[in-house]
C-alpha cells in the first residue's frame, strides 16, 4: 500500500455546492486486493506515473483505452506504437511483477470516434491482444471484439473484472447540429454500444457471477451524459438496458471504470431494486490531461473534476465490504478519494 504523507492525502466532501478539502489519516491498513487503472497514454510524452503505480503495489493493472495513439489502419504503424510503449522503462518494469489486462478505445482501435464500420478492426484486435500479452491460442483471438472477464479468488472472497469492448460493435453516433456539442443522444432504441453477441455474453456473465465485487471496464463513461462527447448516454436505451440487467441479475458490488475524457471524476447514482449505488470512476489521462478544463455538466458527479495527469486506484476490503477509490498523481499525491460500502 502506498505510503502517503498526511498533508497530501485529502478527501473531497460536498458541502452545499462547494467542494472542500478535509485531511484524512492514513491508517496504513493493507487492502485485500488493489486495482490500478488508467487511460489516454502516449509513449512519446513523459511517462511520470509508472513509479507511482508500482509504489501502490497493485494486484493488477487495467488499461482503460487510448493506451497508445496510433489512429491508423496500418498495422505496422500500430505495432510500432505498442512496441514503443512496451519499451517505456517504468511500464516495462511494472509488467515484470504486475499482471496486465484491459480494453481499447478509439485511438488504439485505429479511428477517432470509430465504431463498427472501421475496416481494419480485425487486424487491430490482434495487435491489441499482442500488446496485453494474450496467448495465440486464447479464444479471444478468434472472437469478434476484445471483451473478456477475469476472476480473482482470495481467501476472503472473489472479484470479477468484466472488460467491455465499446468499439467493435458500436453503431453510428448522432452529430449535434443545433449546439456547440459534438454529439447528441440517438433516438431511443436506435443503435447499440455492445452489439447482440457481446450483450448476450454480458448478461450471462453478470447473471452467473458469484463475485463479491463486479468491476465493469468501459472505455467510455457510463453515467456522465451531458458533455456532448462519446458516452453511453448517446444510446439511452442501452443505458436503461444495462441498469435493468444489473438490478435483475442481483450481481453484487457492480461498479464502472472508464477513461477517454482526459479528466478524472467520480459519478454516482442509484438504480431501482439495487441496495447499493452505482459508481463510475473515470481516470484519464496518464500522460496528457485537459489542463484547460473550465467545467461541464454532469448530474451524477461527486466531488471535483481533476484535470491533471493521474491514475485510478481501488482498494478492496472484504471484512468491511468497502472500496476506497483514489485519484493519484505524480509523487503519490492523492487528489481525491471516495469511500463506498457495499
Amino acid at each position: 500500500m502506498m505510503k502517503l504523507a498526511l498533508p497530501i492525502l485529502t478527501i473531497f466532501t460536498l458541502v452545499g455546492c462547494q467542494s472542500i478539502k478535509v485531511p484524512v489519516i492514513d491508517s496504513g491498513q493493507k487492502a485485500d486486493f488493489t486495482i490500478a487503472f488508467g487511460s489516454c497514454n502516449k509513449s512519446d510524452l513523459e511517462n511520470l506515473l509508472w513509479d507511482d503505480i508500482a509504489d501502490a503495489n497493485p494486484d493488477v493493472w487495467i488499461w482503460g483505452g487510448d493506451n497508445v495513439y496510433a489512429d491508423t489502419d496500418n498495422m505496422d504503424k500500430l505495432r510500432k506504437e505498442y512496441n514503443a510503449q512496451n519499451e517505456v522503462r517504468g511500464y516495462k518494469k511494472l509488467k515484470r511483477s504486475v499482471p496486465v489486462i484491459g480494453t481499447w478505445d478509439d485511438h488504439d482501435y485505429g479511428l477517432n470516434d470509430g465504431g463498427v464500420a472501421f475496416e481494419a478492426k480485425k487486424g487491430s484486435q490482434q495487435q491489441f491482444l499482442d500488446f496485453i500479452g494474450v496467448s495465440k491460442d486464447n479464444p479471444r483471438r478468434s472472437q469478434e471484439g476484445v471483451y473478456a472477464s477475469h476472476d480473482y479468488t482470495l481467501a476472503f472472497g472473489k472479484i470479477k473484472v468484466i472488460v467491455l469492448d465499446t468499439r467493435y460493435f458500436r453503431t453510428a453516433l448522432t452529430p449535434d447540429t443545433e449546439t456547440d456539442k459534438r454529439t447528441k443522444p440517438n433516438d431511443y432504441g436506435q443503435g447499440t454500444v455492445l452489439g447482440e453477441t457481446q450483450w448476450k455474453w454480458l448478461e450471462n456473465t453478470l447473471q452467473t457471477s458469484e463475485a463479491n465485487f463486479n468491476v465493469i471496464v468501459s472505455s467510455i463513461q457510463f453515467l456522465s451524459n451531458e458533455h456532448g462527447f462519446e458516452c453511453w448516454g448517446n444510446f439511452p436505451h442501452e443505458v436503461d438496458k444495462l441498469k435493468t440487467l444489473i438490478s435483475e441479475s442481483r450481481a453484487k458490488g457492480v461498479l464502472f471504470l472508464s477513461g477517454d475524457r482526459h479528466i478524472s471524476e467520480f459519478s454516482k447514482t442509484t438504480i431501482e431494486g439495487l441496495d447499493y449505488p452505482i459508481i463510475d470512476f473515470t481516470s484519464s489521462g496518464l500522460t496528457h490531461a485537459y489542463s484547460k478544463f473550465s467545467g461541464e455538466p454532469n448530474p451524477f458527479r461527486v466531488g471535483s473534476v481533476i484535470s491533471t495527469e493521474s491514475f485510478g486506484l481501488l482498494e478492496f476490503n472484504f471484512l468491511t465490504n468497502t472500496i476506497d477509490f483514489l485519484m493519484v498523481g505524480d509523487e503519490g499525491v492523492v487528489f481525491s478519494k471516495l469511500e463506498q460500502s457495499y
